[in-house]
This record gives C-alpha cells, structure tokens and sequence, in this order.
C-alpha cells in the first residue's frame, strides 16, 4: 500500500530576484488611471500603510523574503525525512505549454528527465543566487508513476491529459520555480518529480497569455468583452475529485509520494474588485481557517465564479490538494502557516499533512 505526504507551497517569481518584492505595488501607483481611493495611503488597510512603511515596501520585501526561505527549509527538511518515490506537484500552466494548439484541464506531465534555464533572458535581473543566465538546471522525471497515475486516474473517470515531452516550454514556472526553491540551499534534490498541470486560468488563459495588467504594463489587459474570453478553467469541485483519484490511485500502489500544491493564494493582478492592486486578504484568510480547521465544506462548497471574483485562480492546485486529504481522511494540516502580503501581490500559505 502507497504511503502519501501531502504539501503546500508557493512558487513566487519573485522570491527568486535580487529586487523589492513590492516593486508591482510602486508601479500600480504610479499609473495615472487608478482610482484615488487606491493611491492615498490614508484610504488603504491598516496592515498595507503598515507593510508599505516609508521605504516603499522595503523592510517588509526583506522579512517577507527571509519568512518565505524559512518555510521553504522546513518543507525541504519534511520531504527528506519522508524520502518519497517521487513528488508529484499541481501546479498552474500560465499560457507555457497550455496555448491556443492544445488547452487540457489537466496534464500528467510523465517526463523522463527535465532540463530548463530560468535566468535566460529575466526580466527581474540578477537572481539571489547570483547564478549566470545560462545556467541549467536538471532534474529527475519519472514516466513509470506518470503513466501509472494517468492510468488509474482514466479508468476512475477523470479524462487526464498527458505527455511525455514539453509542447512549447521546458517547464512551465509553477514547476521550476517549487524546485528551484525545494532546493534553496542548492544541496541538490534527488527525488524524482512529476508535474501535473492545471488550466487554472481558463478564462484569461489564451486571452491575456496568463497575466492581466493594468494599462501602464501594456499587452495583457483584460479582456473587455465576455466574447474575448476563453473557455473556463475546472470548477473547485472538479480539481478536488482529481485530488482525491491521485490519492486511491497512489494508496492502491507501492509508491512512497510527496504530494505537493504550488501556489500563491489571492493574486493582487486578478483581483478586478480592487482594481489589481490588493489581492483579497479577507478571503485568503477565511480559506486559510478553513484549511487550518479542517472544514473542508468552506472549501468543497465553492463556485469557480467565487474562485474567479477572489483571484484565487491558482489556489485551484490547493483543491486538488485538500480533495486527496479528505479521500484520506487528512483533514487538518500538522502544521501551517500564513503569511500575509497586502504590498507583494500575494499571500503565501504553507502547510504540511504527514502521513
């Protein structure tokens, strides 16, 4: 019988730059069309004047940044205590390999082997490692336990997509960014992984090429019309029973598997209601309580018209997630945390199920 460690992470794009994290945050400010009760700090919450400071977010890009390493080593430090098969992440394809030839739901990326370069033209300059741009990073595939799973997961009634080679991308950066950061401390990660891949943007996935923008960024903008969107991503109830056929598929074999969500929660940039400039706080925090709690009718009970209002599209990994700890009656986390970003774009959630 498989035994199962389950994992919440965030891949952050910017955790991985040598930059203020909360330069996003200086550049909505500075556009012209933003609404006055957004660009007066006396008009914003409380715990954003407190995070923007007077250094334009600085001190607590820093303590954000040492916060987010910190439980990057812990979660390391579980998945070699565990010393899985392999690791299978859900993570989102933010128009990488998901583009207008091919968009599944789903993907079981069952690769023998992975090789990419994500400093090769950066946009965020010198990454934190001081690493060269044409650095390439290789990691262990693992077809076998991909073509298990997307087996069982076709005989249990889920209609999986998979691949054996990348369509356009080496690696979509919900991926490469989890195992660069699994691997902060650049011990090397010997552990076999499997991507499994979401449409988790669906509406806005071909339309705005995975990242809405406010006019000063340029191409990208939301669409401003319903027929210029895509169709939608799998409803929150869909991604949880995919969660929980990855965990009877797992129970029901011999592997030994970390499995991990990957991402960041409310996304400042998808959130329409505060006009992508704050992400939704309240929200995040009542889905974290959910989570911490273990009520998972919070999350079972949610529509992908909520998903979509709380610019929780990503959080759609974390579905899949808490689908496979409920199908093993793992409902509240061993551990977990929250930590909160009004000025970053993000919160960040972190959580652990030991089996």
């Amino acid at each position: 019988m498989g035994e199962i460690l389950g994992l919440g992470i965030t891949h952050y794009p910017n955790l991985s730059a040598n930059l203020n994290m909360a330069w996003r945050f200086q550049k909505c400010l500075e556009d012209p069309t933003l609404p006055d009760q957004y660009r007066s700090p006396e008009k914003w919450p409380a715990k954003a004047r407190e995070q923007w400071g007077n250094d334009n977010g600085l001190a607590h890009s820093n303590q954000h940044r040492r916060d987010l390493i910190e439980q990057f080593r812990k979660i390391r430090s579980e998945i070699d205590a565990f010393k899985p098969d392999f690791v299978l992440i859900w993570g989102d394809d933010q128009y990488e390999n998901f583009r207008e030839d091919c968009v599944p739901a789903f993907s079981v990326l069952a690769y023998d082997s992975i090789e990419f370069q994500p400093w090769k033209g950066s946009k965020r300059g010198r990454n934190i490692w001081d690493e060269p741009e044409d650095k390439t990073f290789s990691f262990k595939g693992h077809r076998a336990a991909g073509k298990y799973l997307a087996t069982e997961l076709l005989q249990d009634g889920i209609d999986v997509a998979y691949a054996y080679k990348p369509l356009h991308h080496p690696l979509g950066h919900a991926f490469s960014n989890s195992l660069l950061y699994l691997d902060h401390d650049r011990k090397g990660f010997p552990y076999p992984v499997v991507p499994f891949a979401l449409n988790a943007y669906g509406r806005l996935l071909v339309s705005t090429r995975g990242s809405v923008r406010r006019p000063y960024e340029g191409a990208g903008q939301a669409p401003q019309s319903q027929s210029e969107l895509d169709p939608p991503s799998p409803p929150p109830s869909r991604c949880m029973k995919v969660g929980a056929a990855v965990a009877r598929a797992i129970k029901r074999s011999n592997y030994r598997a970390a499995i991990i969500a990957s991402s960041s929660w409310s996304h400042a940039f998808l959130v329409a209601k505060n006009e992508l400039v704050f992400p939704d706080v309240d929200a995040d925090k009542r889905y974290y309580e959910a989570l911490k709690n273990g009520d998972i009718k919070v999350w079972r009970e949610t529509t992908l018209e909520q998903v979509e209002d709380r610019g929780h599209h990503e959080v759609l990994n974390w579905f899949c997630l808490l689908g496979a700890m409920s199908e093993l009656g793992r409902e509240r986390p061993d551990y977990s945390v929250f930590l909160e970003s009004w000025v970053t774009n993000s919160d960040k959630v972190f959580a652990v199920y030991r089996p």
